[in-house]
C-alpha cells in the first residue's frame, strides 16, 4: 500500500473523529430510547445497525492511519 499524504492523513483524520462523535451520539440515542420504554423497537434496531456500519468505517479508517508494523 502506498503511504498517505499529509493532505490525506488529515482528511482521514478527520473523518474518523467525525465517526467516532457520531458513533458516541448513537450510542446516547439508543441508551435513551431504550430507557424511555416507549421507543419503537425498529427505529431502535436502525440506529443499532447504523452504529455498527459506523464502527466497521472506524476500523477500516484506524487501520488506514495506523498500520500494523510486523517487527
Amino acid at each position: 500500500m502506498l503511504p498517505l499524504t499529509r493532505e490525506q492523513e488529515a482528511a482521514l483524520g478527520l473523518e474518523l473523529a467525525a465517526k467516532r462523535q457520531e458513533h458516541a451520539d448513537l450510542d446516547a440515542a439508543i441508551h435513551t430510547l431504550s430507557a424511555s420504554g416507549l421507543a419503537d423497537q425498529m427505529l431502535i434496531q436502525r440506529l443499532k445497525t447504523r452504529k455498527l456500519a459506523l464502527k466497521d468505517r472506524i476500523v477500516q479508517l484506524e487501520n488506514l492511519l495506523i498500520p500494523d508494523i510486523i517487527a
